[in-house]
């Protein structure tokens, strides 16, 4: 949903919400455009609904983007515009938490500026990035791509790296990390700020160890070990 501020990120489970991703032209939320957008309605932890529709940047799409999502010039020319696109997923996202992998740092910027762009606008939802959930859930692996969370847990990564394919592979994956997060070693080691409700890190400064907020420097909060 639209608004004036930008939704808070969260990092606990939820049964309800909006799992979603992008393709782009690159990594840069300055320079890139969205070439796809898909989600999935989640209700009470089971798939109600899907969204998707490729988008016309009205750019060349370059070589290395198209090599990793397999979108082509071709695919995307009779597509809509993106001011379309994002006012259709605005429709269907509603004031819904929104989930989705690494969106803290990369597919949030790319709707939160374009929204501003087109409406003069930010999106309001509150978010939950399941990468920097899937670190503290998970910290005996190495790798935490979606494709590595997606083989830990025997899921399918057929048709990996475009958009409604990966928000398939997440829900999923969330589904699991839910699981994870309601287990007594979750409880133990892991802590979230009362200010603001992201995690905690254990963190070291010059009188030892002490819990502060992930959310640093938007939020100062510490505690004692």
């Amino acid at each position: 949903m639209l608004g004036d501020k930008r939704g808070k990120k969260r990092n606990q489970y939820t049964a309800d919400y909006v799992v979603f991703d992008l393709e782009t032209t690159g990594t840069s939320a300055v320079n890139d455009a969205v070439i796809e957008i898909s989600a999935i309605l989640v209700q009470n932890g089971r798939t109600a609904d899907e969204f998707s529709t490729l988008v016309n940047p009205e750019r060349p799409i370059p070589y290395h983007a198209s090599k990793v999502n397999h979108i082509y010039d071709d695919m995307v020319a009779q597509a809509p515009l993106f001011e379309k696109a994002l006012a259709d997923f605005d429709a269907f996202i509603g004031d819904r938490i929104l989930v989705g992998h690494n969106i803290h740092t990369f597919d949030m910027r790319f709707l939160w500026r374009d929204a501003e762009k087109y409406w003069g606008k930010t999106l309001a939802n509150d978010y939950i990035d399941t990468l920097p959930l899937a670190r503290q859930c998970l910290p005996q692996l190495s790798n935490y791509k979606l494709t590595d969370l997606a083989s830990y847990y025997h899921i399918s990564t057929d048709g990996a790296h475009r958009a409604l394919a990966d928000c398939s592979m997440n829900q999923k994956i969330f589904e699991k990390l839910g699981q994870e997060l309601s287990s007594p070693k979750a409880a133990q080691n892991l802590k979230t700020c009362p200010r603001c409700g992201q995690l905690l890190k254990k963190r070291s400064g010059k009188f030892g160890d002490f819990w502060g907020c992930s959310g640093y420097p938007d939020c100062r909060y510490t505690e004692n070990i």
